[in-house]
């Protein structure tokens, strides 16, 4: 199952998104600051800096963010995921960092599931 993300989300469709990460992805615990806001409580983040590529082969342009979920078994997950109603748009492939695949929550985002080739450093 998805362990964490670092993210900020905007959406033309904020309500059928919060409704999509609370039913679809089971982020389930959240505070209700009002307003239909929902703040998501995560049990783990990470943030990672990676070379910019101007030309979009090998990675993006400076100045660019990417979001991604991760998990520890990605084909359990995408099963998972995929039984809640998440639809992936292609195959889960090795992209050197990890084993990948993305899928699009409501508003036209896109975002990245995948499984790390590293082992993360608790504590």
């Amino acid at each position: 199952m998805i362990k964490g993300v670092h993210t900020m989300f905007f959406s033309s469709e904020p309500e059928a998104l919060r409704e999509f990460l609370r039913d679809k992805l089971g982020f389930d615990s959240y505070t209700d600051v009002g307003g239909g806001w929902l703040i998501f409580d995560l049990p783990e983040a990470d943030m990672g800096v990676h070379d910019a590529d101007p030309h979009g082969e090998h990675g993006a342009p400076a100045g660019t963010h990417d979001i991604s979920f991760y998990c520890d078994d990605i084909h359990d997950t995408v099963a998972d995921l995929s039984a809640r109603g998440v639809v992936f748009d292609g195959e889960v492939v090795d992209a050197g960092f990890g084993l990948v695949v993305h899928f699009e929550m409501p508003g036209g985002v896109r975002v990245q599931l995948y499984q790390p080739h590293y082992e993360k450093r608790t504590g």
